[in-house]
């Protein structure tokens, strides 16, 4: 059985860039995905990532509801742990690759927030590492980037769910997300995939 993460913060944490109740939503849809997924294979221990990279192992009827369920609480798990309380310093050894590949941490946001734009319909924006390189990519709907090899350590919902409520623009919600970045976290997920 998988389990429901807990938020490293509380609901109302991250107001006024996402409020209380966009919060309580969002993680109810996280919640109902790891519901879903038990449902799906409720014997199942394995990590969110076997089951994504062996999907063929499953019953052919059933892996597009597997591999969604698995991607989407992935996703969102990372998403959820990607946003903090006054973390949003960029540290450690993904300083020092973002500003190799990117020239300045301010190229860095402006590319990623350029790329989260080009996003069609409901999707992510990921930092990736792609073998020693990072890059920024977009997936549709629930797509997760260990389905290509890739390794995500930042992820950017863009399902109108994650911002509706408090944005009616969706590019301000782009822009104000990088307010609310725990880089800390980012860091530690760059540093743990890089050993």
């Amino acid at each position: 059985m998988h389990k429901i993460k807990p938020l490293n913060y509380s609901f109302d944490d991250l107001s006024p860039y996402l409020s209380e109740e966009t919060m309580k939503r969002h993680y109810r849809i996280y919640t109902n995905y790891v519901n879903k997924l038990n449902e799906l294979i409720p014997d199942n221990e394995e990590n969110l990532e076997d089951i994504i990279k062996n999907i063929d192992k499953f019953p052919i009827q059933d892996r597009d509801k597997i591999l969604y369920s698995a991607s989407a609480i992935l996703n969102h798990e990372m998403y959820f742990n990607n946003m903090g309380v006054d973390k949003n310093k960029l540290v450690g050894k993904l300083k020092e690759k973002i500003v190799q590949q990117y020239g300045s941490i301010e190229n860095f946001i402006e590319e990623f927030k350029k790329q989260a734009s080009y996003v069609v319909g409901s999707g992510y924006t990921f930092l990736v590492l792609n073998n020693d390189d990072l890059e920024i990519i977009n997936t549709s709907n629930q797509e997760n980037p260990y389905s290509y090899g890739l390794i995500p350590i930042m992820a950017l919902d863009l399902w109108e769910h994650a911002y509706y409520l408090d944005y009616f623009n969706r590019q301000e919600y782009i822009d104000n997300f990088f307010s609310i970045v725990n880089f800390e976290q980012i860091n530690n997920n760059y540093e743990k995939n890089i050993k």
